[in-house]
């Protein structure tokens, strides 16, 4: 079976009523390029016209409605900008106004008074008269609404669409002249037909047809379950084969034994005893190194749950087998600090550790980058210092990179070019990604949760408290710093205005300052404006409790770890998200005593605001807050935490249709692990899509 679909396949600017003109705009406000990407735009809402309603109902709580009346008077208003044509249409329960801003002269010219009109658009009040601005507008009688289909369609469109008249309606009589022009041929069925009888799923034409042009909700409710299942089903397909794909193909070098660097660390200098998560981690980490094939392994935890000492025992492991291993960090903050916890770990064992970041220079450079290619250091930590050319290792076999999502995938690549057989890679990251979204998002990756924190560690006390509350605040504050603590406040990054950003952080500088006078009191200050050495300079401060307050924007988020500091204060909190509400109060909680994270906030707060204050308080489980948080947010745009277009379904939505997401994940494993090509007579039309949509899509094995 071909997939070719010709037909679907034409340029949009050769369907009838499209032309050039239309075809460009099409092309640039909504990516309609093809026949086929037309079908794909589809209907924010349906409506049911067959329905009109008195102009009596209108309520202030009205949405979208459909009335019928005759326009009674029709008058030009205002001049330059505010120029606007308002029409009086009566029906026999009462009196509606009708406003347009645009075409005004073509919709002059094209009304007649006292003639009936149907009328459909979004009601409001306006000087307290209900009012419809630039409605749907017909000439109206009884029979217009019989056989008209069961719901109508209303498409998403811009302004200037709409301007060049092609608005929701045109587009409607674009798509539906389409699927009277196509065959059942022209839309080929992608799914096994054991898959449409199992879930009693329409044909792919019908779906397409019924999504667009329902004759009834229960058909309707079918099309658009089939037509979710079917992306959530072929993303998962295509991961499902990526993953095999590399289980098969990809060669890895061999960590045959467990030896006396692994086995002296793990029984004479670990700090304390792993936790039952960070101990199947390794296992399975162990597993995947011995096998013969690159592990991809994606390794999350939530701030404080060890995995840089699972990352360690990883490169001990490498050290064992006679391979380098390297640690690469975004931040040199980030780097330096991974590099003083692993020598001090390791500072009784014959391990060589060093750290390369774009400060490291001169002969120390040199020096480093002789050594490594020669096989004198065992692990390298660093920023993306590590990825230039000159860094060379004699033999790398296991790349590990934190707080991955601060990478590129390319940046990434140039990691596992540095070695023949390409390294082992584990990839971190101590913001938690909700399982939904890790399940859909990196199918291609093993994945590793560490989801329990060390013994010992006491829970965060949270709590929100409204402006009004400061001076009690500042006094509780007062009273830790008495106890020998010290104290984080925050101030939020305002995108808009670097310079606005400043002036807020500068005026809570002096606020905190007329609360903690010197020299009783010393305050470091911290912000994106500073040169790095002074920025530098401002947390070693901090680090070292020359001073016992830390002023600062966001820039703190990732790595700084003072387990003096036991109270964090975030001001203005309603305008931070909960992962990053939570990554800030990871700050704090890193010693033994008990700690505090307290959000300020204005008593005007949004009902999502409270919302994320409410949970920010209830729980410190960071996978709780990101399931919370894709609830809440949806699943956006997922650029960002994956960089293939793999996520951006039109349709599916993978928090609201989670149960299609875990049969389309099911069936998509159980049918490549029993036809991992594919070629079965009940898989080929599978085959065949795929094989379709392959230059369009991200097939990238790369993490």
């Amino acid at each position: 079976m071909s997939f070719d679909a010709t037909i679907l396949s034409s340029p949009i600017e050769y369907l009838k009523g499209v032309g050039p003109l239309r075809a460009d705009l099409l092309k640039k406000e909504l990516n309609i390029f093809t026949f086929k990407d037309l079908l794909d735009h589809f209907p924010l809402r349906h409506v049911d016209k067959t329905k009109v309603h008195p102009i009596s109902s209108i309520h202030l709580a009205s949405d979208y409605i459909q009335v019928a009346g005759k326009i009674t008077a029709l008058n030009l208003m205002g001049e330059g900008r505010g120029k606007r044509l308002v029409a009086t249409l009566k029906d026999d329960s009462g009196t509606l106004e009708l406003v347009w801003f645009q075409a005004i002269s073509y919709i002059q010219k094209s009304l007649q008074l006292g003639q009936p009109y149907l009328v459909y658009g979004k009601a409001g009040y306006f000087n307290g008269m209900p009012q419809i601005t630039h409605p749907e507008i017909e000439a109206f009688s009884p029979e217009k609404l019989n056989g008209k289909a069961f719901l109508d369609p209303v498409y998403p469109s811009t302004e200037k669409l709409k301007a060049k008249s092609l608005g929701g309606r045109q587009i409607g009589k674009l798509t539906f002249g389409l699927l009277s022009s196509i065959q059942e041929n022209d839309l080929p069925e992608n799914l096994p037909p054991s898959l449409l009888q199992h879930f009693s799923f329409p044909s792919r034409f019908e779906a397409y047809q019924q999504i667009h042009f329902p004759v009834s909700e229960e058909r309707f409710q079918k099309a658009i379950n089939r037509l979710k299942f079917e992306e959530l089903f072929i993303a998962q397909l295509r991961l499902s084969l990526i993953r095999l794909q590399r289980h098969r193909y990809s060669k890895g070098v061999v960590f045959a034994q467990v030896g006396q660097l692994f086995n002296t660390f793990y029984h004479q200098f670990l700090p304390f005893a792993l936790t039952a998560a960070q101990k199947r981690v390794l296992k399975e980490i162990r597993q995947d190194m011995g096998q013969g094939r690159q592990m991809n392994r994606l390794l999350q935890g939530d701030v404080g749950s060890g995995k840089t000492m699972v990352a360690l025992l990883s490169m001990l492991l490498a050290a064992d087998n006679g391979f380098q291993s390297s640690l690469m960090a975004p931040t040199e903050i980030l780097a330096n600090q991974h590099y003083q916890g692993i020598t001090s770990l390791l500072k009784n064992m014959p391990i060589r550790v060093e750290l390369l970041t774009g400060s490291v220079k001169g002969s120390t450079r040199k020096k480093i980058l002789k050594d490594l290619a020669e096989g004198g250091i065992h692990l390298l930590i660093g920023t993306h210092a590590l990825l230039e050319d000159k860094v060379q290792f004699q033999k790398l076999g296991l790349a590990i990179i934190d707080e991955q999502h601060r990478f590129g995938v390319e940046q990434r690549a140039r990691l596992w070019k540095k070695a023949e057989i390409p390294p082992h890679i584990l990839v971190m990251t101590a913001t938690p990604i909700p399982r939904t979204l890790a399940m859909t998002a990196y199918g291609d990756l093993d994945y590793s949760i560490i989801d329990e924190l060390p013994p010992g560690r006491k829970p965060i006390s949270t709590v929100h408290r409204y402006e009004y509350a400061r001076a009690t605040v500042m006094d509780f504050i007062r009273s830790e710093i008495d106890k020998g603590r010290q104290v984080y406040i925050i101030f939020p990054l305002i995108e808009e205005s670097e310079k606005l950003d400043y002036e807020n952080l500068m005026r809570g500088y002096e606020n905190v300052k007329a609360f903690f006078p010197e020299p009783r009191y010393w305050i470091s200050m911290v912000h994106g404006r500073q040169a790095p050495d002074v920025k530098e300079t401002n947390m070693q401060r901090f680090v070292q409790h020359d001073t016992q307050i830390m002023v600062s924007t966001t820039v703190i988020e990732v790595g700084v770890n003072v387990p003096n500091a036991s109270v964090m204060v975030i001001e203005s909190a309603e305008k931070f998200g909960l992962s990053q509400l939570h990554q800030l109060r990871g700050r704090v909680g890193r010693g033994c005593e008990k700690s505090f994270c307290i959000l300020l906030t204005g008593t005007q707060l949004t009902n999502e605001a409270r919302e994320r204050l409410k949970i920010m308080c209830a729980t410190n489980d960071g996978f709780v807050i990101a399931e919370k948080d894709l609830e809440l947010r949806g699943p956006g745009d997922i650029e960002g935490t994956r960089q293939s277009g793999l996520l951006n379904f039109k349709l599916a939505n993978i928090v609201q249709d989670k149960h299609w997401l875990d049969a389309a994940k099911q069936l998509s494993q159980t049918i490549v692990a029993a036809d991992p090509t594919l070629s079965a007579v009940d898989n080929l039309r599978l085959k065949s899509f795929l094989h379709a949509q392959k230059g369009k899509l991200a097939w990238s094995k790369i993490s």
